[in-house]
């Protein structure tokens, strides 16, 4: 005799699930109704008042919560009096769980997705996933709230209106190198995270790469030993490795090279291509200035054929 699972419960209409409640400020409130979806709630990301009441009645109506680290979002939900079931959903475990929240979502239900702090999707897992709730024809709903990437650039006294957000530059030396070279060309602002243990050294490659541009060292941001220093790359590489706090998470803020850097670099690539072709073949030149400078060689290439050019010319 053939046993089965038993089927998944039905999902609740929209009526069904309001009425559940939460606690704000110690005050009992009933979460209204929630249509069904995906739902991309955005969660504190340090201080727990950094909450909207719009997040915590989605997060109290919906059927299910996916999280990275039920450990981590039980605190935010106990906190609130929000009994919410959850599920885990991270870079682990996403192959398998994905399938199984797009049926659901598909079937009706409603379903919040958020990561252990602040805006979900942002250096966090859940592109997959919104994107197969699109193509399944699942409605797609994003609550904004806190992000550490908005707090650190409002807070920097940087340039705002063109920036660029990295994510977390790779752990090795020579991988590190080779991305801040690419990242030097980008015009605007950009935005970065760090960990305590790297941020020493990730500093003293920004400032040997990118050279001496201002920037903010935001540390443990909204929390109780939030800091914020301020300074050139080279300053703020040394206070770090001197000793500066390290603990907590780290958002660095990077200021855009400005127009007149960029076309004293650009003379400086010449003049040093001048000196490699007296010596070298094209090739070899090209090579080597690009290692030096961390120029793309395809740039570095069409400035040498240019300068040879100007050269045979004026023979």
């Amino acid at each position: 005799m053939s046993t089965s699972a038993p089927a998944a419960p039905a999902a609740r209409t929209a009526n069904e699930r309001g009425g559940r409640a939460y606690v704000l400020n110690g005050q009992s409130a009933i979460a209204p109704a929630l249509a069904a979806g995906l739902h991309l709630v955005a969660t504190p990301i340090g201080n727990l008042r950094d909450i909207t009441v719009r997040a915590l009645e989605v997060l109290a109506a919906a059927e299910l919560i996916a999280c990275e680290d039920t450990r981590v979002t039980r605190k935010l939900l106990d906190h609130y009096g929000i009994a919410t079931a959850l599920t885990p959903y991270h870079d682990h475990n996403a192959a398998e769980a994905r399938p199984k929240l797009i049926a659901r979502l598909s079937d009706g239900a409603a379903i919040a997705l958020v990561s252990d702090a602040g805006t979900p999707l942002i250096s966090d897992p859940g592109y997959k996933l919104v994107r197969a709730a699109h193509e399944a024809g699942v409605n797609v709903t994003a609550l904004p709230g806190a992000s550490a990437v908005l707090a650190a650039l409002a807070a920097s006294g940087l340039p705002t209106d063109r920036f660029f957000f990295e994510g977390f530059l790779p752990p090795k030396e020579s991988g590190r190198r080779a991305r801040i070279a690419e990242l030097k060309r980008i015009p605007g602002t950009l935005v970065l995270f760090e960990t305590g243990p790297r941020i020493a050294t990730a500093l003293a490659d920004l400032a040997s790469g990118l050279g001496a541009r201002d920037a903010a060292i935001c540390r443990e941001l909204t929390k109780l030993h939030e800091e914020i220093r301020r300074g050139d790359l080279a300053t703020l590489a040394d206070a770090y490795a001197a000793g500066a706090e390290s603990r907590g998470e780290f958002v660095v803020v990077i200021a855009p090279v400005d127009n007149g850097a960029s076309e004293v670099n650009a003379v400086d690539i010449d003049a040093l291509l001048r000196q490699a072709l007296a010596r070298l073949s094209v090739k070899e030149a090209v090579a080597e200035i690009a290692a030096v400078t961390g120029e793309p060689r395809r740039e570095v290439y069409q400035r040498a054929l240019a300068l040879t050019k100007e050269r045979d010319d004026g023979r």
